[in-house]
């Protein structure tokens, strides 16, 4: 992996951008996909949406609209309560477990930090959020609210950290399918169909964004590029899935079925290519594709998944091979026939 591309990682993962609170993220994607794409917009839900059109004849006379997803939002909390000692309750923001909280700081839009603090338990297994509060040294309920208010949103606070092949961050889920989109409109050089570039809105809250992006576009076909879990940790879970073996083909998750011969497609394409891949069936988790399949009459949709360990917690690992593998992947399937 270049500088290049690993710069353009580092500046996603580390950007603010909890589920309904894009728009920082959403301002940098759309910095790097205007130069790369026809047309750039951004639809009522916040989704950002770049569009690509054919530049070549398709080998099989058929030109189609692809739509490719990741989306750009992360987890995180929001503010319920401020005490009057200034202590902020909060609720999650996606999938967000209490004991990852504990030891970790958060950052709101406007710079405020927060540290993660616990009410007296008598047993470990007592940790829940509602047991939790937010400290932002503030000392009255007044002071605090000078800095933060109801309803605010914060994200973990963590930059991007390398380690020989592997990079550890927040956010990873899914910044680094962003950068995917990215890596691929830039590697893109000739294609025969119109490729809509979405960077989805709410996913950690419910697939949002991509159900309406999905709705407007009528894609032919689409493709979500997404982090999963794998099964190379000691005594994790059983799973096929691990870090450095190549991008993941999605077969099932608990809310999709891939779309068999889009699946056939993509691993035919990666095995003519000579690029690694194997294949995911996640028992619990889903995925943009899952909303975007049921759009309409229906939608062909498949995933090609970035291996993670840690997924949800601010130490989100991934491997820069996979990374490679995935953008390779995507490029070389796109310029060819999307027939099966």
């Amino acid at each position: 992996m270049n500088e290049q591309t690993r710069e353009l990682i580092r500046s996603l993962a580390e950007a603010f951008g909890p589920s309904g609170q894009e728009d920082q993220v959403r301002a940098l994607i759309s910095k790097y996909m205007v130069p790369l794409t026809d047309q750039v917009c951004t639809d009522a839900l916040g989704n950002l949406i770049c569009t690509r059109l054919a530049s070549a004849a398709s080998p099989d006379g058929e030109r189609k609209r692809v739509m490719l997803d990741a989306h750009m939002d992360e987890i995180g909390v929001m503010v319920t309560h401020v005490d009057e000692n200034g202590f902020l309750r909060f609720g999650t923001i996606g999938g967000v477990d209490a004991y990852v909280c504990l030891g970790q700081r958060v950052v709101f839009a406007n710079g405020t930090v927060g540290v993660f603090g616990v009410e007296k338990l008598d047993q470990i297994k007592d940790l829940k959020i509602d047991k939790m509060f937010l400290d932002v040294g503030a000392s009255s309920r007044d002071e605090a609210m000078g800095k933060v208010n109801i309803g605010d949103a914060a994200a973990f606070q963590r930059p991007l950290q390398r380690e020989g092949s592997r990079l550890i961050g927040k956010s990873l889920d899914d910044r680094i399918g962003c950068a995917v989109l990215i890596e691929v409109a830039r590697r893109l050089r000739s294609c025969p169909h119109e490729i809509h570039f979405v960077f989805a809105v709410q996913e950690e809250v419910g697939l949002r964004g991509a159900r309406t992006s999905a709705f407007g576009l009528q894609p032919d076909v689409a493709i979500a590029v997404d982090v999963t879990k794998t099964g190379d940790t000691p005594k994790g879970e059983t799973m096929a899935v691990g870090l450095g073996k190549g991008a993941a083909v999605k077969v099932k998750d608990s809310s999709v079925i891939s779309h068999p011969g889009l699946r056939r497609l993509l691993m035919a394409t990666a095995r003519a290519n000579g690029i690694p891949y194997q294949l995911e069936v996640l028992e619990r988790g889903g995925t943009d594709a899952g909303a975007i399949q049921l759009v309409r009459e229906g939608v062909p949709a498949g995933v090609i998944s970035i291996p993670a360990r840690y997924v949800h917690t601010p130490c989100e690992m991934v491997d820069e091979g996979d990374v490679e593998a995935s953008i390779e992947l995507l490029v070389k399937t796109l310029e060819g026939p999307m027939s099966w």
